[in-house]
């Protein structure tokens, strides 16, 4: 049986052998909150690493989301340095907030392969979960960064809380210009019936801006062991928001493999929504991301 072509649209390359350039995870202790022991993915992760894991799939291009690097452009440099097809298209960091925002845009938007921006704006009541010390989606001046992204055809990937979806629908409604992904079907971290009600209203009402679309990724940040069965509303409910066009598949990888491996993540996912068309099921692995990302 032929293996599956797949476009993943969320995934980290990173090199912690030459140098101090990701502090989350060389300290081994800024996630460790959220996402466990990091120790397991603590070492160097590049396209052979990934096309190992992914071997039971045919992962004919790839969408780079950037790791949270000291030096973001040379993190963009790096990767497009690397010689390799993978990754096909680059989501590059840029710090909205930050006084140099324009001219970081600039040089990112130089840059081969840049398809889009992110800056995580994760923030949450309870500080274990945060990944910003403020809600940066009340920054004025973050806001202002956002702004700019129109100047350059960037998307931008926003990673973020139910609690903070209304303030991103009110902005995102603002820039109708701005392509907005939502990373991790959202991230359901609250899963008691407030919090479900809260995510499932908050993605209901971002699928109803035409410039969103949304990635499924990342379920095991939240919940490590998670099962086919506990994912499957997650997965079918965040399709059923924002349909099979708009929502596309990603591995969140090597991430991810704290909690499960390739084969198990993408045969669960092939399983959630094996009723579905041959063609709605091409789309969510592998041409909604060529779409969305311009790949």
């Amino acid at each position: 049986m032929p293996r599956r072509q797949i476009t993943d649209a969320h995934h980290h390359f990173w090199d912690v052998d030459h140098g101090y350039a990701y502090p989350w995870l060389q300290d081994r202790g800024g996630g460790e909150g959220m996402l466990g022991d990091l120790a397991p993915i603590a070492v160097s992760y590049g396209p052979a690493d990934y096309l190992a894991d992914a071997a039971g799939y045919d992962a004919v291009k790839s969408v780079h989301i950037e790791a949270v690097p000291l030096a973001p452009l040379a993190e963009t440099d790096w990767l497009n340095g690397l010689g390799h097809s993978l990754p096909s298209a680059i989501v590059a960091q840029v710090r909205l907030d930050d006084p140099g925002v324009e001219a970081a845009l600039a040089a990112q938007a130089g840059r081969p392969r840049v398809r889009g921006i992110r800056h995580i704006v994760n923030w949450h009541a309870d500080p274990r979960y945060s990944f910003t010390p403020a809600d940066l989606l009340q920054s004025t001046s973050w806001q202002a960064g956002y702004a700019l992204l129109r100047r350059h055809d960037f998307s931008f990937d926003l990673q973020l809380y139910p609690g903070q979806m209304a303030a991103a629908f009110d902005l995102i409604r603002r820039h109708p210009e701005t392509l907005a992904v939502i990373n991790h079907a959202g991230m359901p971290v609250d899963r008691d019936e407030a919090g479900l009600h809260a995510w499932r209203e908050g993605m209901r009402r971002l699928a109803g801006l035409d410039n969103v679309v949304a990635k499924i990724s990342g379920l095991g940040m939240v919940e490590h062991d998670w099962s086919e069965a506990s994912i499957r509303p997650f997965v079918l409910d965040t399709i059923a928001a924002f349909g099979t066009g708009r929502t596309m598949f990603g591995s969140n990888f090597p991430v991810d493999r704290l909690y499960s491996s390739f084969d198990t993540l993408y045969g669960a996912f092939e399983r959630i929504v094996s009723d579905f068309s041959e063609a709605e099921q091409d789309r969510l692995f592998r041409t909604n991301a060529e779409r969305w990302y311009r790949i």
